[in-house]
């Protein structure tokens, strides 16, 4: 079984203005998510706008991607399609490169039933034989992957993870009390914080595109560290680029937008999607501002505060200890 642990970035792709995709920035990003500390790269995920891209797109992305990572950082492959022979295809093609695990999603529009979607997961599974993490987003999809959906799929181990992007706060629980088999992966930003305290290890957010080191310090405070005041404060002010993100209605643009002002070329969205309004470039700048600098200042002063109050712990026990000798 793959655990999946850390940080998991889907990678966006850069296209240019007229929307071939530019490779050599594509590799750059990778190296750049390498070189940052991220745990896991996401090839082909909602992030990367898989749906606007050829087979033949896809699977160079993938081959670039693993080339760059070398087997020294896992390499995880999204297989959604509108069409499930598409699907099947994509995870034939991971399985040849060597991918190191599969992103499992429903096929949109078509609203299979929970036993249709579980027989179509399996499919794609048997196609790989690969460790797989589903990808849980039913208002993307149009349909839940429910309970009778999970215990079809639990026929094959290689079900190990699922990325939670329904929001509902119910299914955290659930998955967690009901199918503690099953990893919990945050897919729902603006959630992190509960997902850790229930026991998610793994967080895939689009944000650590441009932002990796402040998601890193969320995953280290909560994950790491268990210093959960720390990490209610992160996510405090974390909490602006999450309503951007999860609420703004202009999800990957924004990402795309926050790459740009890493310095790394992004490009444009491909249609139907259109970029950023300059009004709304000038919120998301100074959300990112003013989150880089009040993270920084957690990352400088928490860390004393934590360890002096860990070593008076530490110094009433053991005068407890020894009162008791």
């Amino acid at each position: 079984m793959m655990h999946f642990e850390g940080i998991y970035t889907p990678v966006t792709t850069p296209f240019r203005e007229d929307y071939s995709i530019d490779y050599d920035a594509y590799v750059a990003s990778v190296d750049y998510l390498a070189e940052a500390g991220v745990h896991g790269i996401i090839v082909g995920g909602t992030t990367g706008e898989y749906y606007v891209e050829s087979h033949e797109e896809r699977v160079r992305l993938l081959e670039l991607a693993l080339e760059r990572c070398k087997g020294h950082l896992p390499v995880i492959f999204g297989t959604g399609s509108i069409n499930p022979d598409e699907s099947v295809a994509l995870a034939e093609a991971a399985a040849k490169l060597n991918a190191d695990a599969l992103l499992v999603a429903s096929p949109p529009y078509s609203l299979p039933t929970e036993r249709e979607l579980a027989l179509h997961a399996l499919a794609v599974d048997r196609a790989a034989n690969l460790p797989v993490m589903l990808y849980n987003y039913p208002s993307r999809m149009g349909v839940m992957m429910g309970e009778e959906f999970l215990d079809r799929v639990g026929r094959s181990n290689n079900f190990c993870a699922i990325k939670e992007s329904s929001g509902d706060i119910n299914r955290l629980h659930l998955l967690a009390r009901d199918y503690p088999h099953i990893q919990l992966s945050c897919g729902m930003d603006d959630q992190a914080l509960e997902y850790f305290a229930w026991g998610a290890r793994s967080w895939v957010c689009a944000g650590s595109n441009f932002l990796a080191s402040e998601h890193l310090a969320l995953y280290n405070a909560c994950v790491v560290e268990g210093n959960f005041d720390k990490g209610r404060r992160i996510m405090s002010a974390m909490m602006p680029l999450m309503r951007v993100l999860e609420q703004g209605g202009k999800f990957i643009q924004s990402v795309k937008y926050g790459v740009t002002l890493s310095g790394r070329f992004a490009g444009v969205t491909r249609k139907p999607l259109r970029g950023l309004n300059k009004d709304e470039k000038r919120e998301l700048e100074q959300v990112i501002r003013t989150l880089k600098t009040t993270i920084a200042h957690i990352e400088n002063e928490q860390p004393s505060r934590f360890v002096k109050s860990l070593k008076a712990n530490i110094s009433s026990n053991k005068a407890i200890t020894e009162k008791g000798e």
